[in-house]
C-alpha cells in the first residue's frame, strides 16, 4: 500500500502495517482479547457534540482501503451526504463489521473525521458571508504536517461546495500547493509572491517587475504593505503596467498586520471612508471585534474601500484587491456586512480555532445485532430506531 492512494486523492496513511504503532494502546489490547475469545459483528455510532458540515470522504475512503488491505469489508452507513449539515450529537454514520477489525481503527479514523468536518463548517461560513468574493486557501503552512494540509484542502472543498450549492457562492477558486489543488479542480497552487521577494528586490514596483518578467503569462498579484506604503505602492505598479489593470489582470494584496493602519488611514479617516461608502456597517456593529474589522488597525473593510478609492480616483477602477491576514467567519460577516470591495480572500482560518470543538466520538451501539451502549449515551440508540422508522416509512 506504499504508493496506494484513495479516490480523493489521498495517500492510504496510515497503511495497514502501521496501524498498531499510532493506535491507542487500549484498543490494541482490546483487538488482542477479542482475537482470543471471539469475533462478533458490531456496529459503531460516529457523532460530534457541535454542528457540523459532514466531511467524510477521507475517512470512508480510508476505512475501505484497511479494510481491502485485511481481506474483510466493512459496512459504512452515511446519515448525510457529503457537504450537508449535522447536529449535535446527531451520528454522521454507523460503521459495522468486525470487532477484531473495527477495534484498532476507531483513533485514526477519529483523526481523520472531527477537524475536517469543522474545518468545512468554517469554509461554508466564510463563503457564505462573502457570496460575491473568490477565495484562495492558504492554510498550507499552518497545518501540523502534510497530512494535516490534505485534510484542510478537502474540507475547505467541501464547504465552498456546500455554499456554492446553498447561496450561490462563488467560493474557494483554488490554494496554495500543487499537491491538494485537485481538491479544487486546479492543475497546481496559486499564489505569486511573499514579502520576502519584496525584501529581496527591495522595492515592491522592483519586485513587480522581477516577478512579470518570469512568469509573463501569469495575472499579477503584488503584496503592498511590505514598506507601509499601501496605496503609494499600488498606484506605482498600477502606472507600470497600466495595460495588465485595464484587462483585470493586476490586483493588490493588503496583508497589513494589526499594529498599524493601512498607509493613509487613522480611527478618524477609518470612520469617514466606511460613512462615504457603508454607512450601515457602523451604525449596526454589536462587538468591539466586528468594529476593530471593520475600521480598525490592519486589513480593516475601512482599507480596502481606501484602497478602492484611489484605485479608482488614479484610473484604475479595474485593478482588483486581495485581503488576507486574519480572515475568519466573523471577519468575513463584517466584510459583507460593510459590502467591502475586496475581490479575493486568501486565508487559512478555515481552519478549527478551537481545537477541543473537533472531536469526533465513536461508541458501539450493537454486538451481534443486540442493542447496547454506555449509561449516557442511549440517545444513540433512540437516533439509530429513528432512522430505521424512517426508512422503513421512505421505502
Amino acid at each position: 500500500m506504499s504508493d496506494h492512494k484513495t479516490a480523493s486523492g489521498a495517500a492510504v496513511r496510515p497503511k495497514v502495517d502501521d496501524v498498531p504503532r499510532y493506535t491507542d494502546a487500549y484498543f490494541r489490547k482490546s483487538k488482542a482479547a477479542v482475537g482470543r475469545f471471539g469475533d462478533v459483528q458490531v456496529t459503531y455510532a460516529v457523532f460530534m457534540r457541535r454542528p457540523v458540515v459532514c466531511c467524510p470522504r477521507v475517512t470512508t475512503e480510508w476505512l475501505h482501503a484497511i479494510a481491502d488491505s485485511r481481506g474483510v469489508s466493512f459496512d459504512i452507513e452515511l446519515t448525510h451526504n457529503e457537504g450537508e449539515w449535522v447536529g449535535a450529537g446527531e451520528p454522521l454514520m454507523y460503521l459495522t463489521g468486525s470487532l477484531f477489525h473495527l477495534v484498532d481503527l476507531e483513533t485514526l479514523y477519529l483523526q481523520k473525521l472531527g477537524a475536517a468536518c469543522v474545518a468545512a463548517y468554517n469554509a461554508y461560513e466564510m463563503c457564505k458571508a462573502l457570496p460575491k468574493v473568490s477565495f484562495l486557501a492558504m492554510d498550507a503552512r499552518h497545518c501540523a504536517g502534510t497530512d494535516m494540509a490534505d485534510l484542510m484542502a478537502y474540507a475547505a472543498s467541501v464547504g465552498s461546495a456546500a455554499a456554492k450549492r446553498d447561496v450561490g457562492a462563488t467560493g474557494f477558486v483554488g490554494n496554495a500547493t500543487d499537491a491538494t489543488a485537485h481538491y479544487f479542480d486546479q492543475p497546481a497552487g496559486l499564489g505569486t509572491m511573499p514579502h520576502a521577494l519584496i525584501g529581496y528586490a527591495g522595492s515592491t514596483l522592483r519586485a513587480a517587475q522581477m516577478f512579470h518578467e518570469t512568469h509573463p503569462d501569469e495575472n499579477l498579484t503584488v503584496l503592498v504593505d511590505y514598506f507601509g506604503q499601501e496605496v503609494t505602492d499600488s498606484l506605482a505598479v498600477a502606472r507600470e503596467f497600466p495595460e495588465l489593470a485595464k484587462a483585470g489582470r493586476l490586483a493588490f494584496r493588503l496583508d497589513t498586520h494589526g499594529g498599524r493602519y493601512v498607509e493613509g488611514l487613522d480611527t478618524q479617516s477609518s470612520y469617514a471612508v466606511l460613512d462615504r461608502n457603508a454607512p450601515n456597517a457602523i451604525r449596526q456593529f454589536r462587538t468591539e471585534a466586528e468594529l476593530r474589522y471593520l475600521n480598525g488597525t490592519g486589513v480593516s473593510a475601512a482599507a480596502v474601500w481606501h484602497l478602492r478609492e484611489k484605485l479608482d480616483e488614479a484610473g484604475f477602477p479595474d485593478a482588483k484587491i486581495v485581503g488576507s491576514s486574519g480572515f475568519s467567519v466573523e471577519k468575513c460577516r463584517a466584510f459583507g456586512a460593510a459590502d467591502t470591495p475586496v475581490d479575493l480572500v486568501g486565508t487559512g482560518s478555515f481552519l478549527p480555532d478551537r481545537w477541543v470543538e473537533t472531536y469526533a466520538t465513536a461508541d458501539i451501539i450493537e454486538y451481534d445485532g443486540k442493542p447496547s451502549v454506555k449509561v449516557g449515551r442511549e440517545f444513540l440508540l433512540r437516533q439509530r430506531a429513528a432512522l430505521a422508522v424512517s426508512s422503513r416509512a421512505a421505502d
